[in-house]
């Protein structure tokens, strides 16, 4: 025993430089930090993750447009401000409320891609004119506001309230009008796979009656023909909403919305059709320059008004088209006219 000691103190007496360089080195590229680190950006066909039967081909390609983020540590933080090209975003934009974390921000991110997969289903065989019906619902709590007492926690799948259900956030909300202020109804969660019922409060803000924590709702359809969607574990959010919509109705009717082009967009496919706007659009328009994309399809607003000062300052050649709505951005590509 006393020959091991002997033997671990004399290694740490020779070797203690390359210890200390290997602790510093872990503390470096371990110890997170409250950032995202964005290093890039660039564009994927998004026929790879969507499959429809019996498809129409495509001679192009719609593109969905991301950004490359790496979780902020002591090193990816230091080494943005060496390398011209990565940025930093402070994760406290991400969070709804100050008690938040990364796990929370995440989860959300996860489920903004199932709420908009739900809806570029639905809209892309509604406009198709294909048959849809939506199968199943899942209620969740995406975030608990700053100020309010609740038991509910993000990530929460609500699955009563009172013992009543309800197919869409609309109707929830609706009968909570009917409650009173201060009452407290029972709750029936999913929690980590287990079910229980929590009481939580009712509160007044401004002109309603809610319980202090914002819901999300994510649909599933049964559709003929049947199409798949499976994006990479890696990936999330919703910014791919608008392509993935046109993606699937491109592959179910017979004109090829793409003209033989590489067609690139981002903003998300809310319920009602419309193409919201998102954040990072001048990094996402470089990287579809970047990967010579034709068009860069942006959300209507600010989104593209930064767009094109960008495009301006860049001295970029692609060509950027503005969309309100899903209607609106299958209309403008049928009107593309290809030399």
């Amino acid at each position: 025993m006393k020959k091991l000691l002997s033997y671990i103190i004399d290694t740490i007496v020779q070797e203690y430089k390359f210890i200390i360089f290997m602790i510093l080195l872990l503390i470096i590229f371990e110890f997170p930090l409250n950032y995202y680190i964005i290093v890039g950006g660039g564009t994927s066909d998004v026929s790879s993750r969507i499959k429809v039967d019996d498809n129409y081909n495509s001679k192009g390609s719609f593109n969905i447009s991301y950004v490359e983020e790496l979780q902020g540590n002591v090193g990816t933080y230091l080494l943005s401000y060496i390398i011209p090209t990565w940025d930093r975003e402070d994760a406290n934009n991400y969070k709804y409320s100050d008690k938040e974390d990364i796990k929370d921000i995440e989860f959300r991110s996860d489920l903004d891609l199932l709420t908009s997969n739900g809806n570029a289903t639905y809209w892309a065989y509604t406009l198709a004119g294909k048959k849809i019906k939506k199968t199943d619902y899942k209620l969740y709590v995406i975030t608990v506001f700053d100020g309010y007492d609740t038991p509910l926690k993000v990530g929460d799948e609500i699955l009563s309230i009172n013992n009543n259900t309800y197919e869409s956030i609309d109707e929830y909300r609706e009968y909570l009008q009917t409650t009173s202020v201060d009452d407290e109804v029972e709750v029936k969660i999913k929690r980590n796979n287990k079910e229980k019922i929590v009481k939580s409060k009712m509160y007044k803000y401004k002109d309603r009656l809610i319980m202090g924590v914002g819901l999300q709702i994510v649909n599933k359809y049964s559709t003929q023909p049947k199409v798949n969607i499976k994006f990479r574990n890696s990936e999330s959010g919703p910014s791919g909403g608008l392509i993935s919509t046109l993606e699937i109705y491109n592959q179910l009717t017979k004109k090829d919305l793409t003209h033989g082009l590489k067609i690139t967009g981002t903003g998300t496919i809310e319920d009602d059709g419309s193409i919201g706007e998102i954040g990072g659009v001048e990094y996402k328009l470089l990287g579809a320059s970047q990967d010579k994309s034709d068009i860069f399809l942006v959300p209507s607003g600010d989104n593209y008004k930064t767009a094109l000062k960008y495009k301006k300052d860049k001295k970029l050649k692609i060509k950027i088209i503005e969309v309100k709505n899903i209607q609106d951005a299958i209309s403008k590509l049928e009107g593309i006219e290809v030399n």
